[in-house]
């Protein structure tokens, strides 16, 4: 994919129409003599790729972690995706950023924060307890418990959620998607340069696929 340039004027006039950098963190300066701020993972704007990267056929998701329809497709679909088309090696899921809102931006931060290889498993967790966390009277400080349980210390977090470059990161993969992809919900599932919208049955996904799928 080719990666725009951030453009920080546009993402202000398109994402603070939606209330996304409302609230945004700011780094905070140190008091002399603090310790060092924990560092951000240098992994953690790399892209997320679930399935061998040696398989023939890449789907890309859009998704925003408040959304409840990606949930239903997380929960739902997904683990029938993943042991038919994914653990076989016939395609490969990148998934994308899209946040709809202050806490998906905020839950997109945190995935990003843990090991990659943990990546995927905190994701499945987000989407199961969606409810959990995104309703809650805080949701950062939900989201804080839920990176905990998965090993990261929440100074880390902190670190990440004042880290401007990895929240442009999250920001551009939305602006990427609306601008190469027309995406304008979630979730949204680009197929062979084609993109499918909403929540996709098995069937559906299949059916999106079968043109690219060898002959069974």
């Amino acid at each position: 994919m080719t990666v725009l340039p951030f453009n920080r004027r546009r993402a202000v006039a398109l994402l603070g129409a939606i209330g996304l950098l409302a609230g945004a963190p700011m780094a905070l300066a140190q008091s002399p003599g603090a310790a060092p701020a924990p560092e951000v993972p240098a992994t953690a704007t790399a892209p997320r790729v679930l399935g061998s990267p040696d398989a023939p056929i890449e789907v890309i998701e859009y998704a925003s972690l408040t959304c409840h329809h990606c949930a239903t497709f997380h929960n739902e679909v997904l683990p029938q995706v993943k042991k038919e088309l994914i653990d076989t090696g016939k395609i490969r899921i990148v998934y994308r950023d899209f946040p709809l809102d202050r806490a998906a931006l905020d839950a997109a931060v945190l995935a990003r924060c843990v090991p990659p290889g943990r990546y995927f498993a905190i994701l499945s967790v987000l989407f199961a307890k969606q409810d959990d966390w995104s309703h809650a009277k805080d949701p950062r400080e939900s989201l804080t418990r839920y990176g905990l349980l998965a090993g990261l210390p929440k100074e880390t977090f902190q670190a990440c959620l004042d880290d401007q470059a990895l929240s442009d990161a999250i920001l551009q993969s939305r602006l990427d998607g609306a601008e190469k992809h027309q995406i304008d919900s979630t979730p949204s599932f680009v197929i062979d340069g084609k993109t499918h919208k909403g929540v996709l049955s098995y069937e559906a996904f299949l059916n999106a696929l079968r043109p690219l799928l060898p002959p069974s």
